[in-house]
């Protein structure tokens, strides 16, 4: 460790606060009073009442709303301030949190691309380099777009010619994303401007005169932030016209629901449509031969049966990613001469491990694979033959490997909960991986050991969790301890690098992130086994992680904390309310808590591939047996809980939280605090700029350091 930065710390660790026990703490704690309503629904007979009904409405446009965020967040900064150790918290966090950050180079019409931090900015900026040793020129820095961050970078497309970049403007968070252009070499912003693109990015055609996104309507006056999304369609922008003049390519009136991605395979040739009417990875492809000005898309795959992920092509033969008798899948040739399925040729066989994601670089496959929810990076011919796998210094995630069909070399990073990202470049041709960059952290990794183990869930299932900890760890069962989950969606939770982590874990805190059903780890049927009628499952093997943790004695139930976010802030809502007893204290952040109503708010509509649907009989009694805020009791003890959001969160509304945190407030019938923390110009996450990163992380150690009794030292 760096000594200056050793010295300070320790000169911060002499400032030692003793939590006092919470009962004593808590005493005077009175929280705002919040109105109820007669809301009354009937759901197949079944009576439902949502006494917080008005809580849904959009805080921009509902002064009662507003006026409740504002006595809320009062409350909870009190009570965050007043805890002596936040300050000594921020400070370290702070001093963690700064140093340079620099993503994995790019390479796009023969220059070089990377994002970089200096360590505090509240947005990484975006560099272009000629060469490798050449010197690095700003392209795109997001910081100098607002005064307080909350305005960032959402994506970039480059033109093949390396003229310009498109690339996404966003506001205070929200998923509606306006898109730009740029002229590189001059870096001239152009008049172009391309709203109402939400779950899109920009796909340029070979010339260089436009490229194709979709877009949705523009919502009626004051419901951008809560109006259901419908009705997306796919069109092409050429440089230099207004949004009005863009060419309509892709229609559905008669499927509202649908959503498009696209793709524009690497020699120009066809546009890929790839169509979605959910989260589960099932689509239909539709395919434009941009060769053919005049030529309709026609569709290749006529249904939603199974997952088709675009790849790249020879000619007319295209690759795809695809579970189709895979559930773990594998890689798949389709010739549009001869599209019947009885024609498809495999190319590269399903594993024994889950296959995440393929490229090609350097005319080989790049397919990423998960190992037990670790990377495994295996490199194929472009017949499928075997050709090496890329060798990784331990347990952790790689990620990059970005690159085009002529390249000889690419890039990419590698990390894991106590190694800060390190990138490599690694040569197509040798596999010699070549360090190019390494982050400087003010912390000694040696410090500390993660290590993976397994544990029974109720039902037997065996349910990988990583640990992470400071060496020497004493398993007497008084270790404040961490448990993260997701468990949906079908994504994978693997290692990774954090500040906050970090921070937490020298407070003397350990860390456990178990890898539940529901998400990708292990194929679709890890993924099946956590939705609709199966979603038990999920919470069952949080629970049994927490009690894994309390039988191997890392922990006790009094030092325990749970933590997700978005479906795991379900997971989390969810849990405690099922096993209160179980945990010390809870941390749901932008969850999904009305499992009655999300479906009619933004995305929510798109999660019923995962959750089901309340309006359907069958599936409605699982959702009402689970859904976090109507299983909340009276007169129980419930844990201490922190619940965070944001007002501009149009992914999950804030509507979810604000409901779950007064019927909490209104249930508790113990000492323990129930705190809501309502972010100001901030959505689900994305783009959240620095400086609140980590003042919400500070808060929620600290809240974590008081209700825990922690001895911060």
């Amino acid at each position: 460790m760096n000594r200056i930065v050793l010295t300070a710390w320790l000169v911060i660790a002499e400032v030692v606060v003793l939590s006092q026990p919470l009962a004593a703490q808590e005493k005077n704690l009175v929280y705002p009073k919040t109105k109820t309503v007669s809301q009354v629904d009937d759901f197949h007979g079944t009576k439902v009442e949502d006494p917080y009904r008005w809580l849904e409405d959009d805080v921009r446009t509902s002064k009662d709303v507003a006026d409740w965020v504002e006595a809320q967040n009062k409350l909870t900064s009190d009570f965050l301030n007043a805890i002596p150790q936040r300050a000594t918290i921020q400070k370290r966090m702070t001093d963690l949190w700064n140093y340079e950050k620099i993503g994995a180079p790019f390479k796009r019409g023969g220059r070089y691309f990377f994002s970089r931090n200096d360590g505090l900015q509240n947005q990484n900026v975006m560099f272009r380099q000629d060469t490798l040793d050449s010197d690095a020129k700003v392209l795109l820095d997001p910081n100098a777009w607002s005064k307080d961050g909350t305005v960032a970078l959402s994506g970039s497309a480059f033109s093949d010619d390396g003229r310009y970049v498109a690339y996404g403007v966003q506001d205070a968070g929200s998923d509606w994303n306006t898109w730009k252009i740029m002229e590189i070499e001059t870096g001239k912003v152009l008049d172009d401007e391309l709203k109402w693109v939400k779950f899109s990015g920009a796909e340029w055609t070979p010339d260089s005169h436009g490229f194709f996104y979709a877009r949705y309507p523009q919502p009626q006056e004051g419901a951008a932030f809560q109006s259901l999304n419908a009705n997306m369609k796919v069109y092409y922008h050429r440089v230099g016209s207004p949004q009005s003049a863009d060419v309509l390519v892709y229609e559905r009136p008669d499927q509202p629901d649908w959503g498009f991605q696209l793709s524009v395979s690497e020699d120009g040739h066809y546009l890929i449509i790839t169509v979605w009417v959910g989260t589960d990875d099932r689509y239909r492809i539709v395919v434009k031969d941009l060769t053919e000005p005049f030529g309709l898309p026609s569709e290749l795959i006529d249904n939603f049966d199974h997952e088709y992920s675009f790849i790249d092509n020879d000619d007319h033969v295209l690759y795809f990613k695809t579970n189709v008798d895979a559930p773990l899948r594998r890689v798949i040739a389709i010739d549009l001469k001869q599209p019947a399925r009885e024609n498809w040729k495999e190319i590269i066989p399903q594993t024994d491990n889950a296959l995440a994601n393929v490229g090609i670089v350097g005319n080989m496959f790049v397919c990423d694979y998960l190992k037990d929810a670790k990377t495994q990076v295996r490199l194929h011919a472009m017949d499928g033959t075997f050709v090496r796998e890329v060798e990784f210094p331990g347990i952790g995630t790689a990620a990059g490997f970005d690159g085009r069909r002529k390249d000889t070399d690419t890039f990419y990073s590698f990390s894991s909960f106590a190694l800060p990202p390190t990138t490599y470049r690694y040569n197509m041709i040798t596999g010699a991986s070549e360090l190019f960059r390494k982050a400087d952290v003010k912390f000694n990794p040696d410090d500390y050991e993660t290590s993976q183990i397994f544990y029974d869930s109720k039902d037997g299932t065996k349910v990988p969790m990583f640990l992470c900890h400071k060496k020497g760890l004493k398993l007497d069962g008084s270790n404040p301890t961490l448990l993260y989950g997701y468990g949906g969606f079908n994504i994978s939770i693997t290692p990774s690098f954090s500040v906050s982590r970090l921070t937490w874990m020298e407070m003397g805190g350990v860390l456990a992130v178990a890898n539940l059903r529901g998400g990708g780890e292990y194929g679709e049927p890890w993924h099946k086994a956590g939705t609709k009628q199966n979603k038990q499952n999920v919470f069952d093997d949080f629970i049994a992680a927490a009690e894994w943790l309390i039988a191997n004695k890392y922990t006790s139930s009094k030092k325990l904390a749970i933590q997700g976010g978005s479906n795991g802030g379900l997971l989390v809502g969810a849990c405690m309310t099922q096993r209160p007893d179980l945990y010390g204290a809870c941390l749901p952040a932008v969850g999904v808590m009305d499992m009655l109503r999300f479906h009619k708010f933004t995305a929510g509509r798109f999660w019923t591939d995962d959750y089901g649907n309340a309006d359907n009989a069958e599936e409605f009694p699982a959702l009402w047996r689970y859904s976090p805020y109507h299983n909340l009791k009276g007169g129980t003890q419930y844990p201490a809980t922190l619940i965070t959001t944001a007002d501009t969160d149009d992914r999950v509304v804030p509507g979810h939280s604000f409901k779950f945190a007064s019927q909490l407030q209104a249930s508790q019938s113990g000492t323990a605090p129930t705190l809501i923390r309502i972010e100001t110009r901030a959505g689900h996450g994305a783009g959240k700029p620095t400086a609140k990163i980590i003042e919400e992380a500070s808060d929620q150690w600290a809240f974590l350091v008081k209700t825990l009794g922690m001895d911060v030292r």
